[in-house]
């Protein structure tokens, strides 16, 4: 049996896409600010030191603990340090003002918070010996010089980009964006905004599809809506491969005499996947086109939508660089009963569900249908029925959120 006529696992599919999915050479230099959803390419090193210089956490007065004695202590005011500038030595018997982030003044070993003394004049009583080291934020507390800050691979959100900033970088180095072509075939569908003939449907794959490509970070190229010829979908095969690092399709990939892209695809390249044993979305095609990436969605909405989540989702992400691409998931006691085993692993469009001790479990939509898009509105993840297996309320079931499936 060929390898594109095997009908493979969902294991087995996603082993294999993540096997051909390799990172981009590119490599390109980004403004910081830029930086959101993207991969760094090379490690992060800090060249200095953060915090530079020991500070205060606190608004109050930096003090020497060796001032007080073991009741009420009434020390004078000499300096005031605000945040940007440097005081000058503790004096004995003095304290100084002080604010948060500005540098401790040598001869401090506290700051004691204003809220926990009180201001008669130029001095400021304190009912009680503070401790040493209390609310100083010490030098190279959070990085040090050398330190490696952030690992390439890593995608960076709000957090990193701050980091990065922290530690004075104006640019970071990224891979660069995947792109991405992407058509639809089938006679059947038209665009949102024309008329319906009878027998006709929109085409809400282009819009799942262009949401999910874009909320990875790609660089998408839309060829729209192919004829269901065999030529005119080499064609654009054609195209889209030149213009592209992946080849994504959706429709067109059973094996009925109208669906073409099987034959388009071997005749400029080559298949390595045809089928999974999954419900819903067995037809999932992956080869290459010209040297190009390809891999070819079901036409059913829900399956396009969920075998994007679970198979090219992890494949676009390896191929941006990234070091991790698996979702998280979280085993939750199962709100409903599944009694239909069967030999494909079914995802099931599922939501969480409070009851009324605080205790958490899901729920699976009543229709699981391939064509039932709304099913992926109410839902808040999948839950994962495997093979031949069935669920009893109660019983243990895996739960992956959309958090985990929709974004970078």
């Amino acid at each position: 049996m060929s390898e594109t006529r095997k009908i493979l696992t969902a294991d087995e599919a996603l082993g294999l896409l993540l096997s051909h999915a390799g990172p981009l050479e590119e490599i390109e230099s980004i403004h910081t600010t830029h930086a959101l959803g993207r991969v760094l390419a090379q490690d992060l090193v800090s060249d200095v030191t953060v915090p530079p210089l020991d500070n205060s956490a606190m608004d109050g007065y930096a003090v020497n603990t060796g001032d007080f004695s073991d009741h009420e202590s009434r020390l004078r005011v000499a300096q005031r340090i605000p945040a940007g500038s440097v005081g000058h030595a503790l004096e004995a018997g003095t304290v100084a003002r002080i604010f948060t982030g500005a540098p401790i003044p040598p001869g401090a070993d506290a700051v004691v918070m204003q809220e926990d003394c009180r201001v008669e004049g130029d001095a400021v009583i304190f009912a009680k010996p503070p401790v040493a080291g209390a609310h100083i934020r010490r030098a190279g507390e959070d990085i040090a010089r050398g330190q490696t800050v952030l690992l390439a691979g890593g995608r960076f959100r709000a957090q990193e980009m701050g980091l990065a900033a922290s530690i004075g970088l104006v640019d970071v180095p990224v891979f660069r964006r995947l792109r991405v072509a992407l058509f639809f075939t089938g006679d059947e569908i038209v665009m949102p905004g024309e008329p319906l003939a009878e027998g006709e449907i929109y085409n809400s794959n282009r819009y799942t599809l262009l949401g999910l490509l874009e909320g990875l970070g790609c660089k998408v190229a839309d060829f729209g809506i192919v004829p269901d010829n065999l030529d005119a979908t080499v064609a654009v095969l054609e195209q889209a491969s030149h213009e592209a690092d992946l080849v994504l399709t959706s429709g067109g990939v059973s094996v009925g005499e109208e669906d073409h892209i099987r034959s388009a695809v071997e005749r400029v390249g080559h298949l390595d996947m045809w089928k999974i044993a999954m419900k819903p979305g067995k037809p999932l095609a992956y080869g290459k086109a010209r040297g190009t990436h390809f891999i070819g969605l079901p036409g059913n909405p829900v399956s396009a939508f969920v075998t994007f989540c679970l198979f090219v989702r992890p494949f676009i992400q390896r191929c941006q660089g990234a070091h991790s691409v698996m979702p998280r998931s979280y085993l939750l006691p199962a709100e409903f009963v599944w009694n239909k085993p069967g030999m494909r692993r079914e995802f099931l469009r599922a939501r969480l569900i409070v009851k009324d001790d605080g205790a958490v479990g899901v729920e699976v939509f009543p229709n699981q249908g391939s064509g039932i898009l709304s099913s992926a509105v109410w839902g808040e993840g999948l839950v994962e029925i495997r093979e031949n297996s069935i669920v009893c309320k109660g019983e243990p079931v895996r739960f992956t959120p959309f958090t985990e499936l929709l974004h970078a």
